[in-house]
């Protein structure tokens, strides 16, 4: 067991131990490092201010691959066995790199504030591409705010940047002898404690169950998306948390026509990824069901939250407008929970009690999620659709998943749930027995839209009024008909 947790910085080893492996990573940055470059604005994940670039592992264990993310909702701790690359490490010393020189030449900058942010964001989109699109611009830049610029010139220097150009970090900071000190640094679990605070990141699941079960309660710090705002904005400091991240295989995420199986650190940026690697696959109609989830991901929240977030996480902080819980349950998909007394494997459907009351043990924990996909030659449609104020980057007011299996224009089965309407994710039983054996028409998601209006009790809260939120409830029926099912009517008729 060790007491230190190791990260390299800009290609330097640091070993970090007591109240600093509490810290965040951007203050760790700033006041312990004296790396100033990176900004500190909203603490929470939104603004982009303070992204970084974090290599991990990649597959075969011989390369690191860096992806953006948030430092100032990252602990210092959960990073063990990373390298960090901060917008100081992008370029050798006195230089340059060519997405720095480009928002020169394009005057990206204005009061200069947002720019690192924007510079790592940009050149972590250069780490696999030499060229971007528009489009892929935009969407590669959602997580990081500017009130100055107007956009068009940041946007302008993404455009100019020549990848094949530009040194990328595994070129500044090779891979291997960073990687042979991770491996005989991290092989053994860590435990960092401080005051009345302890920090676990076991090798083993034997060694976590041990940890969960003996020391309950134990925080498990995944992504730490939401309890990084949690300690910022709350002053929450959890006594006991433990990172899975160390334990090999449970980031795998495996498709095939049959199943979509999710490890449990698995991050939503990597089973997006995994998703549209498939794209080209024949899994229909699973093909569609999944698309549909990739669209959903590309809007859950900025890349950088999505580099860090897990599907896992999400299940389990259990919010009633978490992103990716409608699709789950339409899907019937199932948990594996595993704990002392072995493994067992639990509906989504019954696995929220009340709010954010689970059906899970104290020594529990979800190692997987496994998805089960419909059958070859299986008619289907699926809809996924999330409410909010913003389109990126913004917490849902309303959340849905409508799927049905038809026979021509009859259906045959139906499966229906609504987030943002109660205290839990609803499935609506009601709903579903009125599709199902019915013909398609637009009289019938009409009809649909009314009942499940008078089936829930949505509140009022800053997101959304109790009434918005039922007559998001209706229209989204009337939605779904136009875009999924009318369509299809008029090419069949024509």
């Amino acid at each position: 067991m060790r007491n230190q947790a190791l990260l390299f910085i800009n290609g330097k080893e640091h070993r970090v131990a007591g109240a600093e492996a509490f810290d965040t990573l951007s203050n760790y940055l700033r006041y312990t490092l004296g790396q100033t470059g990176t900004k500190i604005v909203c603490e929470e994940g939104d603004c982009g201010a303070c992204t970084v670039l974090v290599g991990r592992p990649d597959s075969s264990g011989k390369e690191l691959t860096y992806r953006a993310v948030n430092s100032c909702i990252q602990i210092v701790g959960q990073l063990d066995g990373t390298s960090v690359v901060t917008v100081e490490g992008l370029a050798p010393p006195r230089e340059l790199n060519a997405v720095q020189q480009a928002m020169v030449s394009c005057h990206g900058a204005q009061c200069g504030y947002c720019t690192p942010g924007f510079v790592v964001a940009m050149s972590a989109l250069f780490e696999t591409r030499d060229r971007l699109s528009e489009q892929e611009v935009r969407d590669g830049l959602t997580g990081n705010l500017c009130r100055c610029t107007g956009y068009e010139p940041i946007i302008k220097a993404a455009l100019a940047v020549d990848g094949s150009r530009m040194m990328r970090a595994r070129d500044l900071y090779p891979s291997a002898p960073m990687l042979e000190t991770i491996g005989a640094h991290c092989r053994d679990s860590l435990t960092i404690e401080h005051g009345e605070r302890t920090l676990s990141a076991p090798v083993t699941m034997e060694q976590a169950i041990g940890i969960r079960s003996e020391r309950a309660p134990v925080i498990i710090l995944q992504g730490g998306t939401d309890l990084g705002v949690q300690a910022n904005k709350r002053g929450l400091r959890p006594p006991l948390l433990m990172s899975l991240n160390g334990i090999k295989g449970l980031d795998e995420v495996r498709i095939d026509a049959e199943m979509l199986s999710v490890g449990g650190t698995a991050t939503l940026a990597a089973l997006e990824t995994a998703i549209r690697l498939h794209a080209g696959s024949v899994f229909s109609p699973a093909h569609g069901h999944l698309a549909e989830l990739a669209n959903i991901l590309g809007i859950f929240g900025s890349p950088q939250i999505r580099n860090a977030g897990t599907l896992a996480g999400n299940i389990a902080n259990g919010s009633p407008i978490a992103d990716t819980l409608p699709f789950l349950f339409v899907m019937e998909a199932r948990l594996e929970l595993t704990g002392r007394s072995g493994t067992r494997v639990v509906p989504i459907n019954a696995f929220y009690r009340g709010y954010k009351q689970l059906d899970l043990e104290p020594d529990e924990i979800i190692t997987r999620i496994l998805v089960p996909l419909p059958p070859s030659g299986s008619e289907e449609t699926l809809g996924l659709y999330k409410v909010s104020r913003r389109k990126d980057l913004d917490i849902s007011s309303f959340t849905a998943a409508i799927r049905l299996q038809t026979t021509a224009r009859t259906i045959t089965a139906a499966s229906v749930a609504l987030g943002g309407v109660g205290p839990v994710v609803l499935r609506m039983p009601s709903v579903e027995a009125l599709l199902k054996g019915q013909t398609i028409t637009q009289d019938l998601f009409e009809r649909a839209g009314q009942l499940a209006r008078r089936e829930i009790n949505p509140i009022s809260d800053v997101r959304g009024s109790r009434d918005f939120r039922l007559q998001l409830a209706e229209n989204i029926f009337r939605k779904f008909y136009y875009e999924r099912l009318e369509p299809r009517r008029e090419m069949r008729e024509a």
